[in-house]
């Protein structure tokens, strides 16, 4: 028989940005598909945190494990005690390296001695995997940290829209840190079409005189000349097009799902500018509280999967608060 309660994450704050350090029930609104609700209980409980780290960067040179290792230590520092944090990574394979514990210097640990480079993602099944041990955790207090370029080249779209359809049943908030961006920059400014140098590339005839005489200055030094250089491995270009036009469709859906879930989504352009976004989102999961009510319409009366929209309003003067736009009714 179903549950007839139903959980979710709320943060509220005050406007001048501090989170409300006190709330309860009267000063929270709900409405779930128009119809206001009476809201049961209003608390802070720990929070469970998953890492989902893309460590499969072949053909993104920004995409380094050392960086993704680094935005996964900043968010796990920041978070609050007591949180509970698993990690699993997904590049030529998919491993959860780090099961889930409250100590943060042992996921610390696992992320240095664990977390490897590679070449093919796997992202369709690192969010199905994702969804299953995030359904073992109570509703409310479920969070996906997403890093990842969103690119996944098995190109198997039904197994990627079966994954987004688990987690979006499971009422999970995803978060994501985007590669894409960076990446196209930086595919960009280490692949130009046409470069421009006063550096001419080397010849046999050139190596061979340096190996005669070291200490000469060789003639084409001596020359104050101007070269271009083309680009002439078109197959590579066309890859790398093809996988830059692959991240830009990324970002549309994975801006969509963290919109979806009531997370937070960040693509940065910049390697230092992708480190503040994992405090911003450890933050976020740590500010929330958990509401709960018993709807109106029964779930019993709920279709298979049915998607209830929900909207969070303070009842508070000075207080605003946000919440996902809606849940998916479970069966039992």
């Amino acid at each position: 028989m179903f549950t007839e309660e139903v959980v979710i994450p709320i943060t509220a704050h005050a406007f001048d940005g501090h989170l409300s350090p006190v709330l309860d029930s009267n000063d929270v609104l709900v409405f779930e598909d128009d119809v206001r609700q009476t809201v049961r209980s209003v608390r802070r409980v720990p929070a469970n945190v998953l890492l989902a780290l893309d460590t499969g960067g072949d053909l993104n040179p920004a995409m380094r494990a050392s960086i993704t290792r680094d935005i996964a230590t900043k968010l796990i520092s920041t978070l609050q005690s007591g949180d509970r944090i698993a990690a699993l990574q997904f590049g030529n394979r998919l491993e959860l390296f780090q099961s889930w514990t409250t100590n943060k210097n042992e996921v610390v640990h696992a992320l240095e001695t664990q977390l490897i480079s590679g070449k093919r993602p796997q992202l369709a099944k690192a969010l199905a995997a994702a969804a299953l041990q995030l359904s073992e955790v109570p509703a409310g207090t479920r969070h996906l940290v997403l890093i990842t370029d969103g690119v996944d080249l098995s190109h198997d779209d039904a197994a990627l829209m079966e994954a987004l359809t688990q987690l979006l049943a499971r009422n999970i908030t995803v978060h994501v840190i985007g590669y894409g961006s960076l990446g196209r920059k930086t595919i960009d400014q280490q692949n130009p079409l046409v470069k421009i140098t006063n550096t001419k590339r080397k010849s046999a005839q050139d190596l061979a005189q340096e190996i005669m005489d070291p200490t000469a200055i060789p003639e084409y030094k001596k020359r104050n000349k101007i070269y271009l250089i083309v680009d002439t491995d078109f197959e590579r270009r066309k890859t790398l097009e093809s996988y830059k036009d692959a991240t830009k469709l990324s970002e549309v859906w994975l801006t969509s799902l963290a919109q979806a879930t009531g997370g937070l989504v960040f693509m940065p352009g910049s390697v230092k500018d992708m480190i503040p976004p994992a405090e911003e989102i450890a933050r976020e999961i740590d500010s929330q509280y958990v509401i709960t009510y018993t709807p109106k319409r029964p779930l019993a009366q709920a279709t298979p999967g049915e998607y209830r929209r929900i909207f969070v309003a303070s009842r508070a003067a000075g207080m605003s608060m946000r919440a996902r736009p809606g849940y998916v009714v479970t069966g039992p």
